[in-house]
């Protein structure tokens, strides 16, 4: 047997497990080790090592700045073995006021705006942490969290920091794992100290109780928040929801009437330059018809004015027609997925969140204490030590000068641990004078009263909690106001609904659409002649003409049964091919479209499949908002939805492939929202060729050739829907079809 550490070894395995198990190696790491916050610090590990880092390279708020290089390169090479690119775009967030609404890093030189511009390269920016950042790093000396050993074995780094400044909720986090994502947005830290120290003083308070404290999600870069507060509720309730978020914005009013409306803080992660990039092109497409300019006049804030058309719009209809179209209002996600204080992903509500934090603020607690009092111990053993030499200090001074193993002798006349000994060879002569020994007394009745009260704080898990709570008082107060403090994001009521037709908005103009026989759709300025010039792409040619207006909307019916509902000022305009229809609604390569035509309210329509079965729908029922459309007719494997033809007359006329033509009364056919229909006829071979609606009085029409003919007399081809139906009369197309 060859050994498996040598060339040429070759051990079997099946793909699927293999694969199985390195993708699920995969997904834990990224879940574990790079997606997710830590609910105790709220932090990444990108994030915690980047705050380690510069807490070892002694960054802090009163210290000078370092180069960012400097910093990343520390990182890179003791604690993260990643692109350096990632490690700098990390800090920089941690930097930015406008991503971070309490950043844990200051920097010195261009970090970036809220336009999108990036920030300069590391070699020319500087950074320090702040006070929030130091807060996170309390006691991280003093034996307050475990450390393991870091990716090369050559140094340590702590699993989780202390975390005294409530990071996670203050702070929020964003990530993307494998099979699970996280989000939470920022909220006010004082708020989020005020509902903590509600908990510890009331255990079973609710969601309601806490959110009394802290209302919702506080950006930094302000907005308005006009979520529903049930839906806030059960958002936090359950850890998962969303809030809408909109700019803040106010009517100026100018001379003769005139006025502008002036949007000052725009929504969380809105790029500034891209969303006048947004506005601008739904203008030059006039699809926002009640604005007439925007201005962008922000310097060291946000300033966006908006002109209306005309004096006469109303601010509040044209604000809605913007919240509708743009990003200046967007909806903030709420999924609370961490990783637990046992390293367990999963999706926690506002008072588990809280109570993790206080739980782990408990451990630090006591874990601080009791690192404490073993210095203290340690501390008032040499005390004692120097305190009994004290009194015969000459004697000391003797062995020490003469004797070959004074430690022992030290320890075995005056009753010496062997760390008082030491610590009395250790001492300086300085030492010896009567002050001295005053100070020592001193010391050790302080060393003394502390070590009574830390063996009360940990005897008493009570005491420990009224400790936090007024570290969070303190908290509250030192972060909780002031220019960094201070609510940001306004809460309004979720506003009332202004009801506006769109299609007041779109200019009103003449247009044809044309869908070619491969699926290519397009739109062309004014009515065309049906036999107008057009030019396709290479082997295709015209399937469908339809003329209409910008503001009609187009129903469009496919084989498999569903209906999609197209905005005709939505569609691509020009001479070009356009763009394929597929685009346009959800259909697969085995679609192909039945049907297009200008959707009309109260209208009725026959949709049916090829093998002749199918009902009469409304056209309210073939109305679909969203792209996937909405399925009308349920089709049985192997059959297509063939017809989609407007309700006309009060017989229909269906032949089949196999040339039999019925004629049945149009009340025989049930008029239903959804369904696979009934049969309209049968066929032993084959399926439905065609189907005609018309007036019985009036005859049946069908085109021969470029004449057309009626027949009156239909009574050897009246009968019962389903019924077989005989061969046409003489003189019918042999294409089989009404034409």
């Amino acid at each position: 047997m060859m050994p498996d550490d040598q060339p040429g070894h070759i051990e079997e395995q099946r793909l699927a497990d293999a694969l199985s198990e390195r993708y699920l190696a995969y997904a834990m790491s990224t879940i574990m080790s790079r997606s997710l916050p830590d609910v105790r610090d709220g932090l990444k590990p990108v994030h915690r090592r980047l705050v380690y880092a510069m807490h070892q390279l002694r960054l802090d708020p009163a210290s000078g700045f370092k180069k960012c290089a400097r910093i990343v390169g520390d990182v890179m090479g003791k604690f993260h073995p990643h692109g350096d690119a990632s490690i700098y775009d990390a800090m920089v967030r941690m930097a930015q006021e406008f991503a971070a609404r309490f950043p844990l890093v200051e920097g010195q030189g261009n970090f970036g705006n809220i336009d999108g511009d990036n920030a300069a390269a590391m070699r020319y920016t500087e950074a320090r942490l702040t006070e929030i950042a130091q807060a996170m790093l309390e006691g991280i000396d003093q034996d307050a969290v475990d450390f393991r050993p870091t990716y090369d074995g050559e140094e340590h780094e702590p699993l989780v920091l202390p975390g005294a400044f409530p990071n996670l909720l203050a702070n929020g986090a964003a990530g993307i794992a494998v099979g699970m994502a996280t989000s939470i947005p920022p909220h006010n830290a004082g708020e989020v100290c005020a509902a903590a120290i509600h908990l510890l003083a009331h255990p079973d308070a609710g969601t309601e109780a806490l959110l009394a404290h802290m209302p919702g999600p506080d950006f930094p870069t302000g907005g308005t928040l006009v979520e529903d507060k049930s839906a806030i509720l059960q958002a936090y309730e359950t850890g998962r929801g969303g809030f809408r978020l909109r700019a803040k914005w106010e009517i100026e009013r100018g001379r003769l009437g005139s006025w502008v409306i002036v949007v000052t803080e725009i929504p969380f992660q809105v790029q500034k330059s891209r969303l006048i990039e947004q506005i601008a092109q739904l203008l030059e497409e006039k699809k926002l018809p009640l604005l007439g300019d925007i201005r962008d006049e922000s310097a060291e804030t946000v300033r966006l004015v908006f002109e209306p058309k005309a004096r006469g719009v109303e601010p509040d209809v044209l604000m809605a027609t913007l919240f509708r179209a743009t990003q200046l209002e967007t909806r903030f996600p709420l999924n609370m997925n961490v990783l637990t204080a046992d390293r367990t992903p999963m999706v926690l509500g506002l008072k588990q969140v809280l109570r993790q934090w206080l739980d782990h603020r408990e451990v630090v607690l006591r874990r601080r204490s009791e690192h404490r009092l073993a210095a203290i111990d340690r501390r008032i053993e040499i005390l004692d030590g120097f305190l009994a030499v004290y009194l015969n200090i000459d004697e000391v001074i003797r062995i020490i000068r003469n004797e070959d193993e004074p430690k022992v002798v030290l320890m075995k006349n005056f009753e010496l641990s062997e760390l008082q000994a030491e610590a009395v060879l250790n001492m300086r002569l300085r030492s010896l004078r009567r002050l001295e020994e005053i100070e020592i007394r001193k010391e050790h009745k302080l060393l003394s009263g502390e070590r009574k009260n830390l063996h009360a704080l940990l005897a008493d898990i009570g005491k420990r909690w009224q400790r936090i709570s007024a570290e969070l008082a303190t908290m509250r107060t030192t972060f909780g106001g002031g220019l960094l403090g201070t609510r940001r994001t306004r809460l309004a009521e979720a506003p009332t609904e202004v009801a506006i037709a769109t299609e007041a908005f779109v200019e009103r103009e003449p247009i044809t659409v044309i869908l070619s026989d491969k699926g290519w759709i397009r739109a062309m300025k004014g009515h065309l002649a049906p036999d107008a010039d057009l030019k396709f792409k290479d082997g295709d040619k015209l399937r469908l003409m339809v003329t209409c207006e910008t503001t009609d909307r187009l129903c469009l019916f496919a084989t498999n049964g569903r209906a999609y509902t197209l905005k005709a000022d939505e569609l691509p305009r020009g001479r070009g091919d356009g763009q394929p229809v597929r685009l346009l609604g959800e259909l697969t390569n085995e679609d192909d479209v039945t049907a297009l035509f200008i959707w009309r309210e109260a209208s009725r329509y026959l949709v049916a499949t090829n093998s002749g079965r199918g009902f009469i729908a409304k056209a309210e029922d073939l109305q679909a908002e969203k792209r996937t459309g909405k399925q009308v007719l349920n089709l049985k494997p192997g059959e297509e939805a063939s017809f989609c033809i407007a309700v006309a007359g009060d017989h229909i006329a269906t032949i089949g492939d196999n040339k039999k033509l019925l004629v049945f009364s149009l009340a025989q056919i049930p008029e239903m929202t959804r369904g696979a229909g009934v049969i309209l006829q049968k066929f032993k071979d084959g399926g439905m060729r065609d189907a005609k609606m018309f007036v019985i009085a009036d005859g049946l029409t069908w085109r021969l050739g470029e004449k057309t003919r009626t027949e009156t007399d239909l009574r050897p081809w009246l009968g019962e829907r389903a019924g077989a139906g005989r061969l046409p009369p003489n003189g019918f197309p042999k294409s089989g079809k009404f034409g």
